[in-house]
């Protein structure tokens, strides 16, 4: 259980001061709440290789030692390769064992009173840090290294960084014995909701995270154009061929950080030059003769030959998806099926708990006549945002209105935020249908949950386009209009020359088909090479939209990037993961053989290659024993509501079957919150999740909300939870004064406040 946090005292809200390292008009956050201090991104990018070291730095300001959970993000592709741990002037490197083995150190050092981390996975993109026996005044850095391929498609590679996880609907019933300390009830169809779901802060609460990101961009030979970074303000220097962008002071941490570099050596250059076809060697060592490939295909200039095409959209019209996603969505949508022609049949689905379709609609695929389209596109404009996001019953519908003819391009295609806690479920039971179509996905949000929408694709064998904005869809609606078209090849498959390679270890496990405008990377292990100035070769063939023959050789070449062989594993994880996730859920028999099976493989992978899975887990454990008697107090770190995201306030507690969203704060009774309307995502991001321009009318909504949970309270609680909700509510509207000294209040509008919240703190 968490641990209640103390609201400020009388004396700690008379004595706040300007931060001298924080930006400009940056204050303070209140002391004695929050662990968390900083996140501090260094990313390196050599050509389209990024090296990440991703710092969190923790305090404890309590009079007591700490405990620190926090639930954070990570790019769902990278490798996380090592792990350390810096505090009073030692520094523990982080090894990389079995899960439960490391869990147990943790846990026995913690007991024993010393110091210790673990970093843990529980999504490809969603991962949990522990920090334990945090000393009173003392603060604790973990850092985290990376490793990963930048994708690249029509000329831009984008390195994209997730800064917050985002509230997930959990459906299902709820179970007994949550396994995280997160704020959602674990469930039948999410057993591990608890370790999915942080809390997240109140609406107008300054967030206390100091956040920094540099990215230093070393081209490599590649004609770099300029860079653009599309959700945050910031600043980019070039000297000697390097760019170095960093992110200005006072950005948040509540959406992706996106950059993107786009490649033509002049304006109106075919960029699809810039990355050409190449295979890479990566020799493991001077005694071992195998290593690691990389093949990279260039799409090949053909003419296009559309076949007639099934296609099945389906939108997510439910609460998440509320403002301007929702608008997004609905254009996305509209422009597909304005793409269709007479020759194509369709369906469109819209689903929040139900399904729905547009009137008149029939059961089945229907022409793609003017008429059906206008009716469709009809439907599509009246949806709006409502409701939970019941995922799984509108993809199982929308597959089998796709079976059957093998002779039209069968084409799946999901518009969403991808915002649910059962990508397990879903994967599991879909896997078999997603394998006889091509499924591609849309992912509109800033906060998006890219590992399953990257994850649903290439298990259909398609593309994942993320729209982190209006001004976004606008760019990215061509390539889906091309992504859900005819592929230029399909069914590749390989022929080496001069290299021995193991079949079972090529990633991806279905191998994609070449679309126009993105060259494909596949990445294998080879077990020897050809010697003696002998050149290795692979051949790869496939079919033409056309139906003819296609074909093209690839000479290899020595490579010394060492990232290599980390990005291929964990490639190969997650290929395993997920055979281990479609495999079921356990039980007797073959399936439960098959699942220990690839478990014990996925293990081996992780250990050998230093990649950090599901199965395993970094731990760091100082040998100094810090804390007699080992009972740190917990507290687990509340994240800000991700920009962009506008859903309604309630009055109830989390259940099952709903996001998780509870208030960070103590309260006598913990409450759902909602979220302040943020503005418009725009180019830049300046006004990403930014409050409105009025600064009182930025937080009147708030404090009608805190008027109202009091009254409601009034008579529900004792005199004990009456003063603990009172010295809460204090805590809070400081938070809110803070918020309006930022935004440039009076003092005459904030001096009422600040008596009050002086007063109510005394409660506590």
């Amino acid at each position: 259980m968490t641990t209640q946090i103390r609201p400020m005292s009388a004396e700690e809200l008379g004595g706040l001061a300007p931060d001298e390292r924080a930006g400009v008009g940056a204050l303070v956050t209140e002391r004695g709440n929050l662990p968390l201090d900083e996140i501090d991104v260094r990313a390196a990018i050599t050509g389209l290789t990024a090296h990440t070291r991703l710092s969190q730095t923790f305090v404890n300001p309590h009079d007591e030692p700490l405990e620190a959970t926090y639930i954070f993000p990570l790019p769902d592709r990278a490798a996380v390769t090592g792990m350390r741990m810096e505090a009073a002037g030692r520094v523990i490197e982080g090894v990389l064992k079995e899960r439960q083995e490391a869990r147990e150190e943790y846990d026995a050092a913690i007991a024993a009173g010393q110091r210790a981390s673990i970093a843990e996975e529980e999504r490809p993109d969603v991962f949990t840090m522990r920090v334990g026996n945090i000393m009173p005044g003392e603060r604790v850095v973990v850092r985290l290294t990376l490793a990963g391929a930048l994708p690249y498609e029509d000329g831009a590679a984008t390195y994209r960084f997730p800064l917050v996880v985002a509230p997930r609907y959990i459906p299902g019933a709820a179970i007994d014995d949550a396994v995280g300390d997160g704020v959602a009830p674990d469930t039948d169809a999410v057993p591990d909701a608890s370790r999915i779901t942080p809390p997240v802060l109140l609406p107008g609460f300054p967030h206390p995270v100091r956040l920094g990101i540099e990215v230093r961009i070393d081209p490599a030979g590649l004609p770099l154009r300029d860079v653009g970074c599309s959700l945050h303000e910031v600043d980019a220097d070039a000297e000697d061929g390097i760019t170095v962008v960093r992110v200005r002071p006072g950005e948040r941490a509540n959406r992706d950080f996106v950059l993107r570099l786009h490649l033509a050596a002049e304006e109106g250059d075919d960029a699809d030059e810039a990355v050409g076809q190449s295979l890479a060697l990566l020799p493991d060592g001077d005694r071992e003769p195998g290593g690691t490939f990389q093949l990279t295909l260039a799409p090949p200039r053909l003419p296009e030959s559309a076949r007639p095409r099934d296609v099945v959209l389906v939108l997510d019209r439910s609460g998440s998806m509320a403002g301007w996603k929702m608008t997004a969505a609905r254009r996305a949508a509209a422009r597909i099926v304005d793409t269709l022609t007479s020759a194509d049949r369709f369906a469109v689905l819209g689903f929040d708990n139900v399904v729905e379709r547009p009137p008149q609609a029939g059961e089945g695929l229907v022409e793609a006549s003017d008429r059906r389209r206008f009716a469709a596109v009809e439907f599509l404009i009246g949806l709006h945002a409502r409701g939970g996001t019941e995922m799984l019953a509108p993809l199982r519908a929308a597959l089998d209105l796709l079976r059957g003819d093998e002779s039209r391009d069968r084409v799946l295609v999901l518009v969403t935020d991808g915002q649910v806690g059962n990508e397990d479920q879903i994967l599991r039971e879909l896997a078999e249908p997603l394998g006889q179509v091509r499924a591609h996905a849309v992912g509109i949000d800033q906060a998006v949950n890219a590992g399953f929408l990257g994850r649903l694709a290439a298990a259909g064998g398609g593309r994942c386009e993320l729209v982190e904005s209006e001004d976004r869809l606008d760019e990215a609606m061509d390539r889906i209009h091309r992504r859900i078209g005819s592929p230029l090849v399909t069914g590749l498959t390989l022929a080496p020359e001069g290299l021995d390679i193991d079949a079972d270890s090529v990633s991806p496990a279905r191998l994609p088909d070449l679309h126009e405008g993105v060259p494909v990377r596949i990445m294998g292990r080879y077990r020897a090479a050809a010697a003696g100035g002998v050149s290795s070769y692979v051949t790869v063939t496939g079919v033409r939209a056309d139906g003819e023959p296609w074909q093209t050789r690839v000479a290899a070449d020595v490579s010394d990037n060492p990232a290599l062989a980390a990005v291929w594993a964990r490639g190969r994880l997650r290929d395993l993961e997920d055979r281990y996730t479609a495999s079921g859920a356990g039980g007797l028999g073959a399936d439960q053989d098959e699942r220990q099976a690839l478990e014990r493989r996925i293990v081996a992978t992780s250990l050998r290659f230093g990649v950090l899975c599901r199965f395993t887990a970094y731990v760091a454990v100082d040998s100094r024993t810090v804390n007699e008697g080992g009972q740190p107090r917990r507290i687990t770190q509340p994240v800000e509501a991700p920009a962009g995201w506008q859903m309604l306030a309630a009055a109830a507690p989390q259940q099952a079957g709903g996001f998780g969203v509870m208030a960070a704060a103590r309260s006598a009774g913990p409450a759902m919150i909602g979220f302040a309307r943020p503005a418009a995502p725009g180019r830049g991001g300046s006004g990403a999740g930014r409050p409105a321009t009025d600064p009182v009318s930025a937080v009147r909504e708030q404090l009608r909300i805190e008027a109202r949970r009091l009254t409601e309270a009034e008579d529900a609680v004792d005199d004990a939870q009456r003063r603990a909700l009172l010295g809460d509510l204090g805590s809070r509207l400081r938070a809110l004064l803070r918020d309006l000294a930022e935004r440039g209040a009076a003092d005459a509008v904030r001096s009422p406040l600040v008596d009050l919240a002086r007063r109510l703190a005394e409660c506590d």
